[in-house]
């Protein structure tokens, strides 16, 4: 019996293959968008494993200079001889490519090659080892031994061969072993220009990329729910439809225990194809999207992610989890709702929506709670998860209550319609509403997504240019190798009226966070250029004397600290903070002091860096290139800068966006099943008014227009919820995850061309279901009055 109780139920989807075609295609497009998020997050953080394992990252405590990148060779020999037990390290780039040099007999155990890597291959005849992608990338002349736990982009090497391919004689950095003798000098003793970094205080990329993650899954859940309202209406439409089935098998006397088993099996199978047509979909989203996210992530945070994608088990074993589970909670409903039901009441044409007498009641106040808990986060929540916590309260109960707004709207105009054929197309349209309020909901969803996201990245394009106009203000910068040469470029410079503008650096901790402290020569180009979020009367005054110090705003919002809120800059000295200034684009926090303050708590560290302020940028390039032999390649220009600025900003966004028009995408798609499927039960409804004398021609007209209505009315509903997505995204998304907070602009513009879209969407949508009502034969419309009882 069990066998053929489920043939019964599974006929159904074999007469109506559009149903089956809309669960599949809905399911795997959820699937798709969720699975390919998801397939980027897993090869990016594989990538950022690979890093840390080969690299060592946050393992050792390392030796590196005070101030710049370079370390001599002597001082490795003098350490050593001193009794310090370190190891070597250089790192470059070769053709693109990170070289990493080290020691195998000195550096750590599983340094350079991983805990499964074996360094004494470097001791051979193999030069490099490098993945196959990154090997492909180097000169054909070197030795390259294949190992796939390497990380993307890097090849490792013996520190001899490292120099010389880098044409260099000197480190980056020494590791401190962890056994050392229990008698040694002190570093300051014995090499003063080095200092002592602990492991704790190495940046974890993986940390910093968290919330550019996080970002991506809450767009990729955000497409796995719209994608999920066309499982929920077919299924939904498909159990309607089924009634008579339920009916007699249970008249039959299938147990309704057994029955709903094997409803749920059917839907078990039928989400099992979904997902797996939805995993190779999303292989092919996230194989597009990946580049794009490797130069964002490459861009923003050093972070260096494969370029190729692999099948790894948990993205397409969370993509098949989801939309299994996606399928099951989506049936749930209408499960509880046969359970629920009296044997013969599902006989009845209005059985069912009888059972949902009351919804818009209950939908209204579910959707007032939510809201209400979405206030309660705003004023109170904590964090990133809180943020995606109120986003997702909010947009649920915005789509929840947008069939309660619409319902009354609908009722207004039939009673200010005054011809009958408006009346009835009103009233009709009040009637259209169940069924396709799903599907008006995630039009809804996509829309305000669209218009949230879009007023976000205008508005951090608008505020993004504005502050590299200020904070790019010289018009060249220079990079130095030593201080002799920034000595001889600032004295040469400013004899031929340049306004040199040196940069002094250190890394230190703040509030137990990595920060970077910064010594500037205060001013015009500061005055006169950094807008300052929050400040004190003549900041930049205090800060020129050395009685105050400005902070980034990713700092101070981290750290808890604003305006007056001491800053600890050396073991005991601290000082008070005289301005916020916005930086954006930066994870880490920087603390800014005058250069004389910077030269008494530091005397060893030399600028190496230099803003140059001039009306000659050629003159001064001339004489840098040809009386200073200093290489193109240390020189940059304000305008190349900029350009590669905005370069990184667009294309942080681009994963973004794509996800937005997909969202719309499978948003259309969304109304296109609901009014197909929708069809065939228009007919008993319309043969009436056909039989009256509205023509064919004139019904499916009227068809068509009520889904622009319908898209019309939920695009205004969606702008005040898009709006309100974009106060969130920027004033506690952006905070949480990112330390920054952004003004909101308006795009007014923007936002009647995406309205035109979504009515574009629409039409298209519906111009199928209509024509196909203007190509109803007659004899089917009058079919309906012979069956009636």
């Amino acid at each position: 019996m069990t066998r053929a109780c489920l043939a019964a139920l599974m006929s159904h989807w074999r007469r109506n293959p559009l149903q089956l075609f809309a669960f599949l295609a809905g399911l795997a497009l959820a699937t798709a968008l969720w699975s390919g998020v998801q397939a980027i997050n897993a090869e990016a953080r594989a990538s950022y494993d690979a890093a840390a394992a080969t690299l060592g990252e946050g393992q050792y405590d390392q030796i590196v200079p005070v101030s710049g990148d370079r370390i001599a060779q002597a001082d490795f020999v003098t350490l050593r001889r001193a009794g310090w037990l370190v190891a070597p390290v250089i790192e470059g780039r070769l053709d693109g490519v990170r070289i990493l040099g080290f020691d195998p007999l000195s550096s750590p155990a599983g340094f350079g090659t991983g805990q499964g890597g074996d360094p004494t291959l470097l001791l051979g005849d193999v030069q490099v080892i490098a993945s196959e992608e990154t090997a492909a990338n180097l000169p054909p002349d070197i030795s390259v031994n294949i190992d796939t736990g390497i990380a993307p982009n890097l090849a490792v090497t013996d520190i001899g061969v490292a120099q010389r391919l880098l044409g260099r004689d000197d480190l980056n950095r020494l590791l401190v072993l962890p056994a050392q003798p229990l008698v040694r000098p002190d570093l300051a003793d014995v090499t003063p220009h080095l200092r002592l970094q602990p492991a704790s205080q190495t940046a974890d990329v993986g940390e910093l990329t968290d919330s550019f993650h996080l970002n991506l899954t809450a767009f990729g859940l955000l497409s796995f729910a719209v994608g999920l309202f066309i499982v929920y209406s077919t299924i939904g439409l498909a159990f309607e439809q089924r009634r008579g089935v339920v009916r007699t098998l249970r008249a039959l006397g299938v147990p309704l225990p057994q029955l709903i088993v094997l409803m749920v099996i059917e839907i078990l199978l039928l989400a099992l194809i979904g997902a797996g047509l939805g995993i190779i979909l999303g292989y092919v989203v996230a194989a597009a999207l990946l580049p794009d996210v490797a130069i964002t992530l490459r861009g923003l945070y050093g972070a260096e992610v494969s370029g190729s994608l692999q099948f790894r088990l948990s993205w397409w074993g969370s993509g098949l989890a989801i939309a299994v589970l996606g399928a099951l909670a989506a049936a749930a409903a209408r499960l509880w709702r046969i359970a629920r039901m009296p044997l013969l009441a599902s006989a009845r044409p209005r059985a069912w929506a009888m059972t949902s007498r009351g919804g818009h009641l209950v939908q209204g106040s579910c959707a007032l709670v939510l809201f209400a808990a979405a206030g309660f986060l705003a004023g109170f929540g904590q964090g990133l998860l809180a943020g995606f916590a109120l986003l997702g309260c909010f947009l649920i109960g915005a789509a929840l209550i947008l069939p309660v707004v619409i319902s009354p709207l609908l009722r207004l105009a039939q009673n200010g319609a005054r011809s009958p054929v408006a009346r009835w197309f009103w009233a009709d349209t009040r009637q259209q509403l169940p069924g396709l309020s799903l599907a008006l909901m995630a039009l809804l969803l996509a829309i305000s997504a669209n218009i949230g996201v879009a007023t976000m990245v205008s508005s951090f394009r608008l505020t993004f240019v504005s502050f590299l106009d200020q904070r790019l203000a010289p018009e060249l910068y220079v990079q130095t190798d030593g201080a002799a040469a920034a000595q001889e470029i600032e004295a040469r410079l400013t004899s031929a009226g340049a306004d040199v503008l040196p940069l002094l650096v250190v890394d230190m901790q703040v509030a137990n966070q990595p920060a970077r402290l910064f010594g500037v020569r205060v001013g015009p180009t500061y005055r006169n250029n950094w807008i300052f979020l929050d400040e004190r009367a003549e900041a930049w005054d205090a800060v020129a004397a050395g009685t105050a110090v400005v902070v980034n705003e990713q700092l101070a919002r981290r750290s808890g600290l604003w305006l007056d809120d001491q800053v600890e800059i050396t073991p005991g000295r601290s000082l008070p903070i005289a301005a916020i200034v916005a930086d954006y684009g930066n994870p880490k926090g920087q603390v800014i002091v005058g250069e004389s303050l910077f030269g008494m708590l530091y005397p060893d560290v030399q600028p190496r860096q230099f803003g140059i302020r001039t009306d000659d940028a050629a003159g001064v390039r001339e004489i840098l290139t040809d009386q200073l032999n200093l290489p193109e390649s240390a020189i940059t220009n304000q305008a190349a800068l900029k350009a590669f600025s905005l370069q990184v900003f667009e294309r942080t966004f681009t994963v973004t966006a794509a996800l937005n028009v997909l969202t719309l995408g499978v948003a259309g798609f969304a109304m296109l099943m609901s009014l197909l499927t929708l069809a065939d039960l228009r007919i008993p409804q319309l043969a009436p008014v056909w039989a009256l004398g509205l023509t064919r021609r004139s019904i499916g007209r009227l068809e068509l227009l009520r889904t622009v209505v319908f898209a019309a009315v939920v695009f205004v509903f969606a702008i005040p919820v898009g709006l309100g997505l974009a106060w969130v995204l920027l004033a506690i998304i952006n905070v949480e995850a990112f330390g920054w907070r952004l003004p909101m602009f308006l795009f007014p513009v923007d936002y009647g061309r995406l309205g035109i879209y979504a009515l574009l969407a629409a039409s298209a949508a519906a111009a199928w279901p209509a024509w196909r009502l203007m190509r109803t034969p007659p004899n089917a419309l009058l079919k309906v009055f012979a069956h009636e009882r």
